[in-house]
């Protein structure tokens, strides 16, 4: 196991973008093969704007990645996080390191970007897509990655996660999101024992249906655990889920980086106005 977390450790950027492409490669050729929904439209045309925020997103990580780092390292040295006062075995830290990173830094920042107004008008450019697939899963906005980057800061210090267990995470993160955005079909009994424990496809196509309750449901992204602790955690029919968010139904406007980029500028200010 510490050999595992050598190897994050020291993984190269090169690399990390290689986890990303592959899972978006695997997932899109199986989507091919067994699709969740039969999606009316131009596969490589949706996902260009997607593929345009992915680049955005990794931008913004760049340029920030050495806080974590810097926020990694101060932990350790200080011996500060619950990681440290466990003083457990590497396979326990592993596994307790990443619940609490996807707790805190991936299921709460979801959540508040749902229940804060300010911060849903960021957020809603990622729920804006109609034909949900794995490129959904990088369709971010900018500013929603410098979200979740403070969030994955504060679960860095909560944590006192090593830095090779923090990129493990972050790998792990991506993948997941990709599979549970993916237009695959499972079958209902496997996809309903895989979300006891992950989220699944069927769970988080919940969370893209276009209107409330449902849109405000199954936050998570690596483990459902903390919507059925925390009472997000909602159920819908496949055949009742229509992508999308009710009050952005412009289907063109929504396939538009441009629009995408603009977006949260023109809630802000129709908020302010």
């Amino acid at each position: 196991m510490e050999n595992l977390l050598l190897l994050f450790e020291n993984i190269s950027s090169v690399n990390r973008a290689l986890i990303m492409v592959s899972g978006i490669t695997f997932f899109w050729i199986i989507e091919g093969i067994v699709p969740f929904k039969l999606l009316d439209y131009k596969k490589w045309k949706h996902s260009i704007p997607n593929f345009l925020l992915t680049i955005t997103t990794i931008i913004v990580n760049f340029f920030l990645a050495f806080m974590l780092v810097s926020a990694s390292d101060w932990t350790n040295a200080n011996n500060f996080g619950l990681l440290h006062l466990l003083n457990s075995s590497t396979l326990l830290s592993i596994i307790v390191g990443i619940l609490l990173l996807d707790l805190v830094g991936a299921y709460l920042p979801h959540l508040v970007q749902h229940k804060v107004k300010l911060l849903w008008y960021i957020h809603i450019v990622h729920h804006t897509d109609q034909k949900v697939d794995t490129t959904t899963a990088n369709r971010h906005h900018p500013f929603e990655s410098v979200v979740r980057f403070i969030f994955t800061l504060v679960g860095i210090f909560i944590s006192g996660a090593p830095i090779g267990l923090v990129l493990m995470y972050q790998s792990l993160s991506v993948i997941f999101s990709q599979f549970n955005h993916a237009n695959i079909q499972i079958s209902d009994k496997v996809d309903k024992t895989l979300s006891y424990l992950i989220v699944s496809p069927n769970m988080h196509k919940v969370h893209h249906h276009f209107e409330l309750p449902y849109t405000d449901s199954n936050y998570g992204n690596i483990f459902s655990l903390w919507d059925r602790l925390f009472g997000t955690y909602m159920e819908l029919s496949k055949s009742e889920i229509i992508y999308g968010v009710d009050t952005d139904l412009d289907e063109i406007k929504n396939s538009k980086f441009n629009s995408l980029i603009e977006r949260p500028f023109k809630k802000w200010y129709n908020h302010f106005n």
